[in-house]
């Protein structure tokens, strides 16, 4: 069976060169400030100032290196099967809202790239999502009905363009899929052109409030502003809305292989549990085809790569596999309902806006946010307002899935503080982490393969849970809230702003 690579990189980030923008290194003034450089920062900044808006924003780490640069980067309205469970909580017309918001950004983005002649492989697919399950093909049924319903174009079909044995899958017409690096990195180029600007390697604390809030950067640098938009992914404000109780954080995994074969076209979700998504890639070699699945909440996996291991295996079963080019893994947040979080980041602030939860369907999603908070930032009437609003509660999930998601986080609180650790730095070898006692106190080691160590303190700095070793990543996960260290302990993905702690230990010179 073909190696897994040794270490995670994403094809998306692999095969682009980013530019590179400075840090903020002093006090600005703008229109409106974006915190975040994803698809939904990006899209916004763009429309903003096509608007004639001064458009700043601000990204803690490099632009489009975060969720957006770890996608499978499939631009559908078919978000798995959710429109039975939408119309089944919401109503029909608040389903038909959140189906079209995502079908005019799928139209936004065709018609983007033509105008602005983007080239980013823009290729139109038939989405499918099918099952291998008896008892999965009625969920297929009432989600056709529910497409019928909504009036989405779609049909079950007894068979797929792939060598799986299906049962039953659902299709969604003329859907799309792209490089969405290529793509936003050109609505980029168009922003600053027009005069707007980027700043990366500059976080975020805090908004000081007001007529004309002031968003205050780590360094101490504030940027005035009239509006300020959070698309941080996590939101760095999460107090405003106690974001960080009402959604819960889950990781998933993408294989990037090539095959010696022709690839018939469509793109694929199971329905089935554990998921599996395969989409093409044509890059102009052999075909890269990306298969992904595996999902699990953030910081609950034991052994991370497995995950990779077990995806490794399934596209052996249906491909002729060459080469497995690529691994990487994503996150990202889910919502009490599933339907994200955009608008006013609580229903007392008219100037600060979110947008997060995605639930894994960020390109549609976020720009569908991106044109939304446009129109609220211009103070334009939006008809998805009502849907995305973040102060929204529904007894039904909301309650629910609020008690569920909050008794795990005191379950991996709990657990986290009461786990026995017995290693030592000596036991650590090349290339692996795991938690250790320094001192007499848990820490978290790493080796790496040069023989350095790097050690840390595991306990999360957003709200003093345990961090569990990510071998797969090499990171240290928060099984609470999702935040992410890298193995020296600085702040990958929020909530969490402030680096694990680094620990002293005797001997810090000894290698092995």
């Amino acid at each position: 069976m073909n190696q897994l690579p040794q270490f995670p990189q994403s094809y998306w980030t692999a095969s682009v060169d980013n530019p590179e923008f400075p840090k903020l290194t002093t006090d600005l003034h703008a229109d409106v400030v974006i915190v975040g450089a994803g698809i939904t920062g990006i899209t916004a900044g763009y429309l903003l100032s096509k608007a004639g808006k001064k458009v700043i924003i601000l990204e803690a780490g490099r632009i489009l290196n975060g969720t957006t640069g770890h996608t499978t980067a499939k631009i559908t309205a078919q978000h798995d099967l959710i429109y039975d469970e939408l119309i089944h909580h919401f109503g029909a017309e608040k389903a038909r809202l959140y189906y079209e918001a995502n079908r005019d950004a799928l139209n936004f983005i065709r018609e983007t790239v033509q105008s602005e002649d983007i080239s980013c492989d823009l290729v139109d697919e038939h989405a499918y999502i099918y099952t291998q399950s008896e008892t999965t093909i009625k969920k297929l049924e009432l989600e056709r009905q529910a497409y019928e319903t909504l009036g989405i174009v779609g049909e079950l079909k007894d068979r797929i363009d792939l060598p799986i044995d299906i049962k039953s899958a659902l299709v969604m017409n003329d859907q799309a899929r792209f490089h969405p690096l290529s793509y936003l990195m050109a609505l980029t180029k168009i922003l600053v052109r027009s005069g707007s600007q980027v700043f990366e390697q500059t976080t975020v604390m805090k908004v000081e409030e007001g007529e004309s809030p002031a968003v205050v950067t780590e360094s101490g640098n504030r940027v005035r502003c009239e509006h300020v938009i959070s698309a941080s992914h996590f939101p760095f404000l999460d107090w405003k809305g106690f974001y960080f109780a009402r959604m819960h954080a889950e990781r998933s995994y993408v294989l990037g292989v090539r095959i010696d074969q022709e690839y018939s076209g469509g793109m694929y979700l199971g329905a089935d549990n554990p998921k599996r998504s395969i989409r093409l890639v044509t890059d102009g070699k052999e075909p890269l085809i990306l298969v992904g699945g595996e999902g699990h909440k953030a910081g609950q996996s034991k052994c991370t790569i497995n995950h990779y291991e077990t995806l490794q295996s399934f596209a052996a079963s249906v491909f002729n596999v060459k080469e497995i080019a690529y691994r990487w893994s994503t996150q990202d947040l889910v919502t009490l309902d599933k339907v994200p979080y955009v608008g006013r980041i609580n229903s007392s602030t008219d100037n600060i806006f979110v947008a997060t939860g995605y639930r894994k369907w960020g390109m549609t999603n976020g720009t569908a946010a991106a044109h939304l908070l446009k129109n609220m930032v211009l103070g334009i009437e939006d008809r998805y307002q009502s849907v995305f609003d973040p102060s929204r509660l529904h007894a039904d999930p909301d309650i629910k899935s609020f008690v569920s998601n909050n008794a795990d986080v005191a379950k991996q609180l709990i657990s986290g503080k009461l786990e026995m650790v017995d290693r030592s730095l000596s036991s650590i070898g090349l290339d692996e982490g795991a938690p250790v006692r320094v001192n007499g106190k848990r820490a978290g080691a790493y080796r790496d393969p040069d023989g350095a160590l790097h050690v840390i303190d595991t306990t999360c700095t957003h709200m003093g849970c345990e961090t569990h070793w990510n071998d797969g990543d090499r990171t240290w996960d928060c099984p609470c809230h999702g935040s992410r260290f890298s193995y020296t302990g600085e702040v990958i993905e929020g909530p969490a702003k402030e680096p694990l702690a680094k620990i002293e230990y005797p001997g810090e010179k000894e290698s092995m």
